[in-house]
């Protein structure tokens, strides 16, 4: 995989033309563009297509989670966007995993990546004893990225922490999407478990996630270049 092609670069917005104007700018240099609830809620599919009209890879962050049948219809409704990837939580479940896996199939070979979210990486060990959940984040992490396994679907998105534990319980062929991402010349804003793109590419993970640095950047597309040269530097 090209370093280009492991970025997916976070358009966290509900402004349709800035987010057209970002992809323009950012294609052929990054891998893709995720496209979140924040946006997707504001304008639907119409605008998620006019993003990626240019040849973008979207990945369409949308983290469904509901009983089996409406995520399963979710995910076929996804079809007319062509995603490159999309997300359901792990938490749903196993009916719930398997009957995404079957609808994003139906695809055929438009068919995208399917990934489960297993811990956000907003959560620290501290948040999830207060919702119940026994052991520290990459215990659940790990026994979410199982599931998921189990379940049929390709990968899962983790911190970069669990990066390696993940490819020893899961193999080497399991998509692991890590966001949470931070060069060092950027600032770490709300993400508790992060690391730079070049210790996550060491790590073992495939795509990252990376919003702020560069979408917030002076210059994009040369902060875009910046972290990519890094990743050719692995």
């Amino acid at each position: 995989m090209k370093p280009t092609d492991r970025i997916f670069v976070a358009l966290d917005t509900t402004d349709a033309d800035e987010a057209v104007a970002m992809a323009e700018k950012l294609n052929g240099l990054v891998g893709g563009v995720k496209m979140g609830k924040e946006f997707f809620t504001a304008h639907g599919p119409a605008e998620v297509k006019r993003v990626s009209a240019g040849g973008m890879p979207v990945f369409l962050d949308l983290k469904y989670h509901d009983i089996p049948n409406t995520v399963a219809g979710a995910i076929r409704a996804t079809s007319t966007m062509k995603p490159f990837m999309v997300n359901v939580h792990a938490s749903g479940g196993v009916a719930m995993m398997k009957a995404a896996a079957a609808a994003a199939a139906e695809a055929g070979d438009d068919k995208p990546l399917l990934i489960a979210v297993t811990v956000l990486t907003s959560l620290g060990d501290e948040d999830l004893n207060a919702m119940g959940i026994a052991g520290t984040a990459e215990e659940q992490v790990i026994r979410l990225a199982k599931l998921t396994q189990d379940c049929g679907l390709d990968g899962v998105v983790c911190s970069a922490r669990e990066v390696t534990a993940l490819r020893e319980a899961c193999g080497d062929h399991f998509k692991l999407v890590v966001p949470g991402i931070r060069p060092t010349w950027a600032s770490s804003d709300d993400q508790k478990r992060i690391v730079t793109p070049s210790d996550a590419v060491r790590m073992g993970a495939d795509y990252l996630v990376i919003g702020r640095p560069i979408t917030s950047a002076p210059d994009p597309v040369e902060a875009a270049k910046k972290i990519a040269e890094e990743l050719a530097g692995v």
